[in-house]
């Protein structure tokens, strides 16, 4: 494989909230993606507030990374009334960049807030050379790949033209093209395209046989599962090498709707990946495996490449029984550690119980395991179990940890599925 375009990309992360940013950030974000109180697509997902903005902005600057600003909804008449003033407060708090797909905001920021980046959003269906070039005359510096973009196709994009190219590599696909879609408006009256969607794609669905001059019967309990629509999520980390090879500038990971222990873990599984890659293949191929069972211990769908490679099938779409699940749940996250005592402060995030086995882990791929020992409440009393949602608890461990570290319980008598001869088949873990 010819590393023509070798270069380090970019490793970018979704930050729904502030937290999230520096949580990111810390785990290895080069950049973060964010949304802002208008003109983007996730209305639940904690957009930042301006103030909000300046301290994320100033935090990740202040740690060498970059903040994106996705403003890519689809504006109808009168939705784009202000957006030159914002775009402009954007660009005075010193953003990087804003992203954006509708040419109405484009003219608006190009005009009126001159000097911020413009960057495209994959809901402008970028697919081909001559789009990036288009996009380029008007001024953008980079381009997010549709997602149905093959490999083959994004090496020649590549090779044609000089515009950076952000691709997605991680998280849910959307079953319509480039996300642009109207079932959620048909079905719930919640407009995807300017931010409220319902994912009616995820839901389940009833199937019925509807014989002519007869009543109609469903098949309910008489067809393994009832989504219709819902794909699997994506995942790349495997196949890192051929983006990197091809000159993809940035690695995007979807999920600002997702967990601190999501970002922190997908985030902190690319950086390890691009960091092993750029230093040689064999250590990238080495640490491979390792790191797709750390992408396991969150909470996701099942996991495939996408168009990458090939049309998905059926093999992509979610139905039947699940044939991998996550073994492990996200309990807590370290506060301080007093190296004297060897205790940890903690806050916690689920059930904790004294003897439950977890694992810490923490930035730059640190992880170690052990037991709950001496769990005490914030005074220090004695306690079996804290349920108590940010509860700040102390705990002796064996080895040193970071405050930002987070902490995992390994689930007991999980069971994985498995499809064979075409029927489901559990295991116990």
């Amino acid at each position: 494989m010819s590393n023509k375009y070798k270069k380090r990309p970019e490793v970018l992360s979704p930050a729904g909230t502030l937290e999230k940013l520096k949580v990111a950030v810390d785990y290895g974000a080069d950049a973060v993606f964010v949304g802002g109180q208008a003109y983007g697509l996730r209305s639940r997902a904690g957009n930042f507030s301006m103030e909000e903005m300046q301290e994320g902005i100033d935090y990740a600057h202040a740690r060498g990374a970059k903040v994106y600003v996705a403003a890519n909804m689809v504006t109808h008449e009168g939705n784009e009334i202000g957006a030159g003033q914002w775009f402009r407060e954007l660009r005075d708090r010193g953003l990087d960049a804003v992203i954006v797909s509708d040419p109405a905001l484009i003219v608006i920021c190009a005009t009126e807030a001159p000097g911020l980046e413009i960057h495209l959003s994959t809901q402008a269906s970028s697919t081909n050379f001559e789009t990036f070039e288009f996009w380029k005359e008007m001024g953008l510096t980079r381009v997010v790949l549709a997602r149905e973009v093959t490999m083959d196709e994004l090496a020649e994009i590549r090779k044609r033209t000089n515009v950076e190219i952000e691709a997605f590599v991680h998280g849910a696909m959307c079953i319509s093209y480039s996300g642009r879609c109207v079932l959620s408006n048909h079905m719930s009256h919640r407009d995807a395209n300017r931010g409220g969607c319902s994912q009616s794609c995820r839901w389940k669905y009833d199937l019925y046989d509807m014989p002519f001059g007869t009543e109609r019967k469903s098949l309910k309990g008489e067809i393994p599962e009832e989504y219709s629509m819902s794909a699997v999520d994506m995942c790349m980390l495997e196949n890192l090498p051929d983006l990197i090879e091809n000159g993809v500038d940035s690695l995007k990971i979807e999920g600002r709707m997702k967990s601190i222990h999501y970002v922190s873990t997908v985030t902190n599984c690319y950086k390890a990946a691009v960091d092993a890659y750029m230093e040689s293949p064999e250590k990238f191929y080495a640490i491979k495996d390792d790191l797709i069972d750390e992408l396991w211990k969150v909470a996701q769908r099942e996991l495939a490449t996408g168009f990458y490679y090939h049309t998905p099938t059926e093999n992509e779409q979610l139905f039947g029984a699940r044939r991998k699940i996550p073994q492990y749940k996200f309990v807590g996250e370290v506060v301080s550690f007093d190296s004297d005592t060897m205790r940890a402060t903690i806050r916690q995030r689920n059930v904790i119980l004294e003897g439950d086995r977890v694992e810490f882990y923490g930035p730059g791929f640190r992880h170690f395991e052990t037991t709950i020992q001496d769990l005490q409440d914030a005074e220090g009393n004695p306690i079996e179990r804290a349920a108590s949602p940010m509860e700040l608890l102390r705990i002796t461990l064996p080895r040193a940890v970071k405050p930002g570290d987070m902490i995992r319980a390994c689930k007991e008598g999980l069971v994985n599925l498995y499809q064979q001869d075409g029927r489901s088949k559990t295991v116990r873990a």
